[in-house]
């Protein structure tokens, strides 16, 4: 049963927002079925077939590509380097192994204290809710995690809730993954039906690139989830390029918003994606027209398997300065590092 709004909440509308009906003729999880999985099929639709892009079927193996439809449908027709292309296209650079770049870039495993349970930060703790996503994107900091055995969906979230349950100093629930958006809704609402028994719990923190990649997952189902729930949500959604955004796109955010959620972006910088000022101009101003606010641009977790799209601290600190002069401070995501043992995002 999903819960009563409950008094703290924000305002929400009487009744359950219906999504746009741009977002209703097909099921999200038929779009999902229906991404492409082999880099050939991908390079094809975009013209790319003669292209020597150095695409690497070996990565793929390791990381298989996996992009909904509608994402390789705003990407540049015979541009082989789309910043869009570029987030999802296993290259032959993947395969090298260098010093500073491990399989735990962020300390998940050290900072492990339950099943699927991560707790860096005081006060919060962040779900792996799953380790499926929509799409597949190459410097993912998690590509390595083990989600076979650290999943907090194991046993109807059982650990997961009985770890939050136990420590009343956590306000605040991160649910991530993977996607927790990837979820069935009736799934999630078996885990907020469990969290509404934790008395301290005080907001809720739901990080996914759905919203962008694949708009057809904010449906009406969805949507009367999100808008009955006791909690001030934010929804934290992730672009790194202006392009990632068209009107479907536009009209899953805005029923977001309806829903009573607060929206946030945070990118990576990326090296041939968003390098640029006026890349990352483009991509604040284009979020705030669909009514999201910069919230982090981060440095690349040093994963293995990443290095090609690292920029040094340098060019990160001269790009964000010229941003900051360039925009009004609201448009401006604080420039930040994830350091495994710090006590939360370290500021460049």
């Amino acid at each position: 049963m999903i819960p009563a709004a409950h008094a703290s909440r924000q305002p929400a509308p009487a009744d359950p927002p219906s999504p746009p009906a741009a977002l209703q003729p097909s099921g999200w999880q038929q779009a999902l079925r229906q991404a492409v999985r082999e880099p050939a099929e991908l390079l094809q639709l975009l013209g790319l077939e003669s292209v020597a892009l150095q695409v690497s079927s070996q990565a793929a193996a390791q990381f298989p590509l996996r992009v909904p439809r509608g994402f390789i449908a705003r990407m540049r027709h015979g541009d082989a380097h789309d910043p869009l292309l570029r987030q999802v296209l296993p290259l032959d650079a993947e395969l090298r192994v260098l010093p500073g770049f491990g399989r735990d870039a962020v300390g998940d495993a050290a900072a492990r204290s339950a099943t699927g349970v991560i707790q860096k930060y005081d006060g919060r703790a962040l779900l792996v809710a799953t380790g499926s996503c929509a799409i597949h994107c190459r410097y993912c900091f998690r590509r390595h995690f083990p989600y076979g055995e650290e999943t907090a969906a194991r046993d109807h979230w059982a650990q997961a809730i009985a770890r939050i349950g136990a420590d009343d100093t956590i306000d605040e629930v991160i649910l991530s993954g993977g996607d927790p958006l990837s979820l069935s809704t009736p799934k999630l609402a078996e885990l907020t039906d469990a969290l509404v028994t934790v008395p301290h719990l005080k907001r809720l923190r739901i990080h996914s690139r759905l919203p962008l990649v694949l708009p057809e997952r904010v449906d009406a189902a969805l949507l009367q989830w999100l808008s009955a729930l006791p909690w001030p949500v934010t929804v934290v959604v992730h672009a790194n390029h202006a392009n990632e955004f068209d009107a479907r796109v536009d009209a899953a955010l805005a029923a977001l918003r309806g829903a009573g959620a607060l929206l946030l972006n945070q990118a990576v910088l990326l090296r041939g994606v968003n390098d640029s000022v006026q890349a990352l101009a483009d991509l604040s101003t284009r979020g705030l027209a669909a009514g999201v606010l910069p919230y982090y641009l981060h440095q690349l977790d040093r994963v293995q398997g990443v290095a090609h799209f690292e920029v040094d601290d340098a060019t990160a600190l001269a790009l964000h300065a010229q941003l900051a002069a360039r925009l009004s401070g609201y448009l401006v995501p604080r420039l930040v590092r994830e350091i495994p043992g710090d006590t939360g995002k370290r500021a460049l």
